[in-house]
């Protein structure tokens, strides 16, 4: 499990001198990830992807329990209604309309997500709206002590914002 480290950086060129300390201290680039205002230079840096950056996760896991359950429903009242047109009641639409209804729920719902900032990240909007830069490193457990004692030692310009409990593994 990799715990999620958040730190502000005040501009390009301590983000860029951020990075190949975090590279030389054996963090893949990879587990690098920033984030800067829109327009903002970010050569030579690891941007944050949509996974990262956007609620499309949390949207589409909301959609698939949602519409998964719409679509039970709906499944129940068409196999309730069956015997009124048929003889026998089709329970079989309601597993059909549940897995449906919850691919449909999770594939609309993640296209809203992809164009929602994270609700993770709306304490730093602040301060990257000013123009710092925001890196997320994804460290194992056992290494968030070393990783922030060497970044407020090498970086002191750039301050600690905490710790995420734990992370997903994809995102």
């Amino acid at each position: 499990m990799r715990r999620r480290i958040y730190w502000l950086v005040p501009d390009l060129a301590s983000a860029r001198r951020t990075m190949d300390d975090l590279l030389l201290a054996r963090i893949g680039e990879s587990h690098i990830h920033f984030i800067a205002r829109d327009g903002a230079e970010l050569t030579g840096l690891h941007a944050a992807n949509l996974l990262q950056s956007s609620d499309i996760v949390r949207a589409a896991q909301s959609g698939l329990v949602i519409g998964g359950a719409v679509g039970m429903l709906c499944g129940v009242g068409l196999a309730l209604l069956g015997p009124l047109l048929d003889s026998t009641p089709q329970w079989g639409l309601v597993g059909a309309l549940a897995i449906a209804g919850g691919l449909f729920g999770a594939w609309s719902a993640s296209m809203i997500g992809a164009s929602t900032p994270s609700h993770r990240l709306l304490r730093f909007m602040p301060a990257i709206e000013r123009g710092d830069y925001l890196l997320m490193i994804d460290v194992p457990r056992g290494r968030v002590d070393e990783i922030e004692d060497r970044l407020a030692a090498l970086h002191p310009e750039a301050h600690l914002e905490g710790v995420e409990p734990g992370i997903p593994a994809f995102p």
